[in-house]
């Protein structure tokens, strides 16, 4: 009985000592943190993280005049989240209180601009599904790029970068699923459904200089179009566009201006056009949390942004980091925006449903 009663006892006493000794540890571990000499610990890893914030932060008043560097930020903008951990293990290591509690800014800022992205907004149904594929002028087989993308289902097929070796291909592999089409230059549009108006947007050359260059002195090649879908819902206005490509020189840093070009002459086609419902599908060239973009923004939505689920990169294939192919929306809706399997191409497609 009273081997019994001192296990009892000894139990009580555990069950009581446990609940101490935790708060015990928990007082000292608060005591250890904000000891004053944590505080002063890691002065660079603190400004670093307060850096880190305010860049992300004040991004848009990065100036752009100089090497374009206001734009390179704000296209690799959303990977600046990965310096939090990597500061967080830096501070851990150095004990330093004041660089873990200023890293808050920054996981503060983060998540106020790419928070919203990390959940799922895609909803069921829409009207018609469109896809968009910069097919890669050097890929090396268009015909199962062709099949590939045929059977993604979408009604509306955007590519980009074709070439006259190519477009035979295309034209081929996507008959049978797609008995509408129009190609102007290196962009094309397939459809399920009739097509007509088809018009060429110069993209390549706009600006003041334009008008003064002869006729026979502009580039042959066409990298825009603008065509009218027939649908039982009314008529729908497609833009298919390739901006120009950009480059990081280490003479002129990051290279937009063939692109920023084609952003003006783009916007401005969007912006004088009347139509009720307008998709723009192409390779811009860009992330659009660039500043370059925000003519088009302003008159038109991102379907990932509306309705996708993540960033939804596509570029390049093998590893994704920055999602240049767009799909834009005005007068209807996007219910959905996904990433699409790898065809073949050194892009991903991207596709979304819409409705109105």
């Amino acid at each position: 009985m009273k081997l019994k009663q001192d296990a009892t006892t000894a139990g009580e006493r555990t069950e009581t000592e446990e609940p101490s000794t935790r708060r015990t540890a928990l007082h000292r571990a608060v005591r250890a943190a904000f000891r004053p000499e944590r505080w002063r610990r890691g002065p660079f890893l603190t400004a670093l993280a307060l850096l880190l914030g305010l860049v992300m932060l004040l991004h848009a008043e990065i100036p752009n005049r100089s090497w374009h560097l206001g734009s390179l930020v704000e296209n690799l903008l959303p990977w600046f989240g990965l310096f939090v951990p990597l500061l967080l293990i830096a501070a851990v290591w150095r004990r330093s209180t004041a660089a873990v509690v200023a890293l808050v800014l920054p996981v503060a800022v983060w998540l106020g601009l790419f928070g919203g992205r990390l959940t799922d907004k895609s909803g069921p149904g829409g009207d018609l599904t469109v896809a968009e594929q910069n097919v890669d002028a050097d890929n090396p087989d268009p015909g199962g790029t062709a099949r590939r993308l045929a059977a993604s289902g979408a009604d509306l097929l955007a590519l980009v970068e074709l070439t006259p070796q190519s477009v035979g291909a295309y034209e081929t592999g996507l008959a049978a699923a797609y008995p509408y089409h129009v190609v102007r230059g290196t962009v094309g549009l397939w459809s399920r459904l009739p097509l007509g108006d088809a018009q060429p947007i110069d993209v390549m050359d706009y600006g003041p200089l334009a008008d003064t260059r002869p006729v026979d002195g502009k580039p042959a090649e066409n990298r825009a179009l603008r065509t009218t879908v027939a649908t039982d819902r009314g008529p729908l206005t497609v833009y298919v566009a390739h901006l120009g490509s950009v480059r990081v020189l280490p003479s002129s840093g990051f290279w937009t201006a063939s692109r920023d070009i084609g952003v003006q002459a783009l916007g401005r086609a969007v912006a004088a056009d009347a139509s009720e419902r307008t998709l723009l599908l192409g390779d811009l060239n860009g992330s659009l949390d660039d500043r370059a973009f925000a003519g088009l923004t302003a008159r038109m939505r991102s379907a990932q942004d509306t309705a996708g689920n993540g960033f939804g990169f596509s570029y390049p294939a093998s590893f994704p980091v920055v999602r240049i192919d767009q799909i834009l929306v005005r007068g209807v809706t996007a219910t959905s925006s996904r990433v699409l399997p790898d065809t073949g191409s050194d892009h991903l497609p991207v596709a979304a449903g819409i409705r109105w």
